[in-house]
């Protein structure tokens, strides 16, 4: 067959056992929707070409299978995304998504092979060379793979019109196409997710977020907001849209931060409650609440539509922006029923390094706001910044202990690639994994960044003991059955006896580890 029967195959990889381990073969870890993957699904459909989607990681699909698939389609163009729900999910998501690319050239030499996402915009070139792909986007990725559609269409193979992508000219050189601008039309030119081709029936939260219901499904996730005005510096989630930015006149040491309506997302939330049953939603944010008006237009809506009381919402944010108790109320009516905060350390020494410079007295102020109207809080915390010894770490846990939040979040520090920290952990000649799953916080092969005073095993060993005594203690296991019942207790002591293998721990001196396992 000599015409393509599709325009545009849209892969969304992932092995959450690879990822997870126990916790993803036993069904703790979440399966989130490929936000990005359906994004730039629905961009190119607004083109007027023809679109499908394969997600390899709901469906739990091996590369070979994908292949398969691909050769039955026979797409004009496979994208495979790699952008994820955290500053982690691209990275940590790279080792399936080249087993992807690979199965298909093995079986499709000729199957033409694009490769986007936040990774891939981080290291383009590194990208280019390790991965078997055609081309590999330098930003966010819908400009560009409209680009190239329209390029392949017209069976030209001049891709210096297709812009912001990397590729090998015909004679296997590195070549570099002038830069793409960023989606700025959200509302029009991305009209969210196209759910009708998605496999709905296979997204599950996280076992968290549905404490006190019976069942962790329907499950969807949305953005409301991309990018985000802050420059924390161990976080990558800007790095995809530098070049549009760019492109937009934006000058480089402004973050850009971007709107879908209002009435649009009220209107997405009515869709997937009423057409497919979902109640439990993730905005997927990197900072949810950052413009009051906004989101009060939001929360305004959800009531007007009668929909507060059948949503269950967690939405990041910040210790500086929960500030006003009425929004909280208005929030909670609206379906906002867990705040997720980056604490990140009790050290404001080992804060201020990081540019995350708020005081302490802030903590426990958003902590009692909240507490005070019945919001739910997930505290996230970070060990093992540059600043960390043994003694801040011990303040930051003992620091969660205090708080005794509904859900406890503690990660290593881990320089992604994108972000100052990874340009910082280069030129300091820092120790990094050896491979792209090494970047998980939850596999085999996790290596945090060593500190100032500690190896990165010393790190990953306090955090595993870390997660365990949090986890463990009467008073948050009283707390959780006062809220949730006891079917909460039960799950909490049922993941936390899942068992995580380490390969790179190290035990800290006189710091015995806590019997049991490990939780998401």
């Amino acid at each position: 067959m000599n015409r393509k029967d599709i325009d545009l195959v849209v892969i969304n990889p992932g092995d959450r056992v690879e990822i997870y381990q126990v916790l993803g073969s036993s069904g703790v870890s979440a399966a989130e929707p490929p936000i990005w993957a359906g994004l730039i699904a629905n961009y190119i459909l607004g083109k007027g070409y023809t679109v499908e989607i394969i997600d390899a990681n709901a469906e739990n699909l091996t590369p070979q299978q994908v292949a398969q698939r691909m050769e039955a389609i026979n797409p004009l163009l496979a994208a495979v995304i790699v952008y994820g729900h955290n500053p982690s999910a691209s990275t940590q998501v790279m080792p399936s998504a080249g087993r992807i690319c690979s199965a298909i050239k093995n079986l499709l030499p000729e199957q033409k092979l694009f490769l986007a996402g936040g990774h891939a915009a981080s290291l383009p070139e590194r990208t280019l060379r390790d991965e078997s792909v055609d081309f590999v986007c330098t930003g966010e990725g819908p400009v560009s793979t409209a680009d190239l559609l329209e390029c392949l269409k017209s069976n030209s193979d001049d891709y210096q019109k297709v812009r912001g992508i990397i590729y090998y000219d015909n004679d296997g050189n590195l070549a570099t196409t002038r830069d793409a601008p960023n989606v700025t039309r959200l509302d029009e030119e991305m009209p969210g997710l196209p759910w009708h081709m998605l496999p709905m029936n296979l997204y599950i939260s996280h076992d968290w977020h549905a404490l006190g219901y019976s069942s962790r499904k329907p499950y969807a996730s949305i953005y409301t907001t991309l990018g985000c005005p802050y420059k924390c510096e161990f976080c990558c989630i800007q790095s995809p849209f530098k070049s549009g930015e760019q492109v937009l006149g934006l000058p480089a040491n402004v973050n850009s931060y971007r709107y879908w309506s209002p009435e649009f997302t009220v209107r997405q939330l009515k869709i997937l409650v009423e057409t497919y049953g979902v109640r439990h939603i993730k905005f997927a944010d990197e900072m949810f609440d950052l413009n009051p008006r906004y989101c009060k237009s939001i929360y305004d809506g959800l009531i007007r539509e009668g929909l507060g009381d059948r949503l269950n919402i967690w939405a990041y944010t910040r210790v500086d922006t929960v500030k006003d108790e009425k929004m909280i109320e208005l929030a909670l009516k609206a379906g906002i029923r867990w705040y997720c905060i980056g604490f990140e350390s009790a050290s404001e020494r080992v804060r201020n390094d990081i540019n995350k410079g708020y005081k302490q007295e802030q903590i426990f102020k958003v902590m009692e706001r909240l507490k005070k109207i019945g919001a739910n809080v997930i505290a996230n915390f970070i060990v093992g910044l540059p600043e960390d010894d043994f003694e801040t770490m011990q303040e930051t846990l003992e620091l969660a202990i205090k708080l005794n939040a509904e859900w406890f979040n503690i990660y290593s520090a881990m320089a992604y690639p994108g972000s100052a920290l990874y340009k910082r952990a280069i030129k300091e000649g820092w120790r990094l994994p050896e491979s792209w799953i090494g970047f998980s916080q939850h596999s085999e092969e996790t290596l945090p960044l060593p500190t100032k005073y500690l190896t990165g095993g010393q790190v990953l060993a306090f955090r595993d003991y870390a997660h365990v005594k949090y986890f463990s203690r009467p008073e948050f296991l009283s707390m959780l059955e006062s809220k949730f019942g006891p079917a909460a207790v039960k799950q909490v002591r049922d993941t936390i006896s899942k068992k995580l293998i380490r390969k790179y721990a190290e035990q800290i001196p006189g710091l015995e580890p806590e019997k049991g396992g490990e939780n998401e």
